[in-house]
């Protein structure tokens, strides 16, 4: 009887402690890094001598829904200079963006539902959550890496169009 009893325990311990090695193995946080998707394509216009030039063209993914507007670039580590992110809103209005949970610098480029620009927060700061507000009502926001709206020589009155994909 007491080795039955023994065998049982010794049983019921190694089954313990090997699912608890189990157990901790599965339990490790897996995190998995959020890569770009093309969704789109954008092309930035210039006006010049009452003649609208292509400043550049970019890569886009796109916000457009509750979830994606809300997350944005957050969690990302970077993006490439011919890419960004372009939130699209149902109608113009006062658009206010932060940089919580973003990891590098972005240049926020507010855009009217004519898709003209209206306003630029330009090196918006990781991780601040200080608002950075639109000048004018927008219906479209597009974010690009830190410093290229300089590059660019982007100007309010300046234009965009894009397309899904």
């Amino acid at each position: 009887m007491k080795k039955s009893i023994l065998i049982l325990f010794i049983l019921t311990s190694f089954t313990t402690l090997l699912s608890c090695k189990t157990e901790s193995r599965n339990d490790q946080n897996l995190v998995k890094e959020i890569v770009f998707t093309k969704e789109g394509e954008l092309s930035i216009f210039g006006k010049s001598n009452s003649e609208f030039n292509i400043i550049t063209e970019l890569d886009i993914e796109l916000a457009d829904d509750e979830y994606q507007i809300q997350t944005g670039l957050m969690y990302r580590e970077s993006m490439l200079d011919n890419q960004g992110m372009l939130f699209v809103f149902p109608e113009e209005a006062q658009r206010s963006f932060y940089m919580k949970n973003t990891e590098f610098s972005l240049d926020i480029i507010f855009i009217d539902g004519q898709k003209k620009v209206v306003s630029i927060q330009k090196n918006a700061k990781p991780f601040d959550e200080t608002s950075l507000p639109s000048l004018e009502p927008a219906q479209f926001v597009l974010e690009v890496n830190a410093s290229l709206t300089e590059v660019w020589n982007l100007k309010v009155g300046d234009s965009i169009s894009f397309t899904k994909m």
